[in-house]
């Protein structure tokens, strides 16, 4: 079983498209994967086709150890794959958690018992360092980060990175960066492509081969409540997406020893 917490702290760079999107597209290609909706906005649980309001039990029952993944976990009806879902219940479970013991590490010991279950588990983080990032972070084996590319993204990339380093050295000595995807890409935009080669010069082969577009139909998706692969197969993102589920299986079969 591979963990991918999807995270960037920067908002608004594509996380849950992302996180929604791959979830089904490894799905489509046999892998069971698991979707972990860390987001009290609960896009991801939404953009996944769940109702997250009539939930009788989300991942803020699984932190506090009310309920066990079993009893909380859903199937996507149209995407296939398996959803911890998430409502604004979880807004406070970051008060709440903050007196618990062995705070940063609920979700770790939830998805523990559960490594036969599953090929992929990802973790789609809200947009902070937060409680709720850190638990999503100290679960994982690896991170995955959706960035524009833009100047700004930059800027916030290197304030992720360490992060990572940070809960590398002190939390989670598996965790490491698996790799960075660039989204919302427009190849006529002159910034793009030479922040793109500047990622590309810096991070070499963590950045994926994979380019995702800007693409109106992506976008369209999660108000229908099907991932963006299946709402239209054929759009560019959908594609992309796909590429990008077939390059992630590719790099995990690379790897010599499993996670």
């Amino acid at each position: 079983m591979h963990i991918f917490a999807i995270a960037n702290q920067k908002g608004g760079v594509g996380k849950t498209t992302t996180a929604v999107n791959l979830a089904a597209a490894l799905a489509a290609k046999g892998q069971r994967t698991l979707l972990v909706d860390l987001d009290p906005q609960g896009n991801a649980t939404m953009g996944s086709g769940v109702e997250k309001r009539s939930l009788k039990s989300s991942v803020y029952q699984v932190l506090l150890q009310l309920a066990t993944l079993e009893q909380a976990r859903v199937i996507s009806p149209a995407g296939k794959f398996d959803v911890l879902p998430a409502n604004r219940d979880l807004a406070g479970a970051e008060v709440e958690l903050v007196d618990l013991e062995m705070r940063e590490v609920r979700l770790k010991a939830a998805l523990a018992g559960h490594k036969d279950d599953y090929d992929f588990v990802l973790i789609d983080c809200p947009p902070s360092l937060s409680m709720l990032t850190l638990n999503g972070l100290c679960a994982a084996h690896g991170v995955i980060i959706p960035m524009q590319c833009e100047y700004y993204a930059l800027e916030g990339l290197s304030d992720l990175v360490n992060t990572i380093k940070k809960v590398h050295a002190n939390l989670n000595r598996e965790l490491k960066i698996i790799g960075l995807l660039r989204v919302m890409y427009d190849p006529r935009n002159t910034l793009s492509t030479q922040v793109s080669a500047q990622l590309e010069e810096h991070f070499g082969d963590k950045v994926f081969k994979t380019l995702v577009p800007r693409n109106v139909r992506l976008a369209e998706a999660p108000s229908y409540g099907i991932p963006g692969v299946l709402f239209d197969k054929a759009a560019k993102g959908a594609q992309a997406y796909l590429a990008f589920a077939v390059e992630m299986i590719a790099r995990v079969d690379s790897w010599k020893e499993p996670l």
